[in-house]
């Protein structure tokens, strides 16, 4: 913990007292240096998503008032008690939402819900497995695909079946069961951010003319897989699309989408906080932290078996 100087506002910037900021496995990515996009290196403050309200206003902001709530994507910086934003980037939060739930949709529901309808460009009735789907992206995935209609099945280890079969999908058992029986002809869409195996099972999993959709290898990083491998891993993906069986495969990055096309991050971000006004959609939150708590939080991130978002309330 360290006690830097107040930032102030630039031109362009807003500065916000913070009231929400995640902890979650994107996090220890960045902290063991196996993140491809970033361009920092350490020291540097952690913190990939934030909630705050506006509390300074810099020269050539007229959007936006001291007392705006708002939230940010910032990839870093965020486990701070203030910091400052760029009043283009931020989206408004409505009022009367939980902070800590809004920031939940910050990274882990946007990028499912821009798998959903940006990359996989899901039709209801599709069959749709998701790996991991007691995770964060994957509690979001299975739930806005519900609402989409889809039909899903979702691994998960067994202690979490209930809770996958809550949300609306069938629970897979990823120790214990044959995922190949399930759909003999494959699946129309495979969401993987485990990446086993380099995404070859799942690869196997979709069916002719079906999409997989890789977005993440905590399996990767726990393993202590090298930078060069996780390269050869996404050459390979664009390397299947030249396969002759119709299949395609993308791996997705919510950073580098937004680079691309900010409005779709804004726009998106901004129907997932209407749906958490109108209380269609319930991010689970399972702990509230302090900064000093975030060492700790670390630790049971990395151990796995998470059901809800740890969040940094400073």
């Amino acid at each position: 913990m360290t006690e830097p100087p107040m930032p102030l506002a630039g031109h362009g910037e807003v500065r916000v007292r913070e009231l929400a900021a995640s902890v979650q496995f994107t996090d220890v990515i960045l902290r063991k240096g196996k993140y491809p996009d970033l361009k920092q290196r350490p020291p540097l403050v952690l913190g990939y998503d934030v909630v705050g309200d506006v509390d300074e206003v810099g020269p050539g902001v007229s959007s936006l008032a001291i007392g705006d709530r708002v939230a940010d994507l910032t990839m870093t910086g965020s486990y701070a008690r203030y910091r400052t934003l760029r009043a283009d980037r931020v989206v408004r939060v409505p009022a009367g939402v939980d902070p800590a739930e809004a920031d939940a949709l910050v990274l882990s529901w946007a990028t499912a819900y821009q798998l959903l309808h940006r990359e996989a460009r899901v039709v209801g009735t599709e069959r749709v497995l998701i790996h991991g789907a007691a995770g964060a992206v994957g509690q979001a995935l299975v739930a806005l695909g519900k609402l989409a209609g889809l039909q899903m099945w979702g691994t998960a280890r067994a202690q979490h079946a209930e809770l996958v079969r809550s949300l609306g999908a069938t629970p897979v058992d990823f120790e214990t069961q044959d995922i190949r029986s399930l759909a003999p002809d494959g699946f129309d869409v495979v969401f993987d951010g485990i990446g086993e195996g380099g995404f070859a099972s799942s690869w196997s999993s979709v069916r002719k003319g079906g999409k997989l959709c890789a977005y993440g290898f905590t399996s990767a990083v726990n393993g202590r897989t090298r930078l060069w491998t996780l390269g050869w891993w996404l050459l390979r993906l664009h390397l299947w699309n030249w396969l002759p069986n119709g299949k395609r495969a993308r791996f997705y990055s919510i950073t580098s989408l937004r680079k691309r096309h900010p409005d779709w991050y804004r726009a998106d971000l901004e129907k997932l906080f209407e749906l958490l006004a109108a209380k269609a959609i319930h991010p689970s939150i399972a702990e509230r932290i302090g900064l000093d708590g975030v060492a700790d939080a670390h630790r049971r991130i990395e151990a796995g078996g998470m059901t809800g978002k740890i969040v940094i309330c400073p």
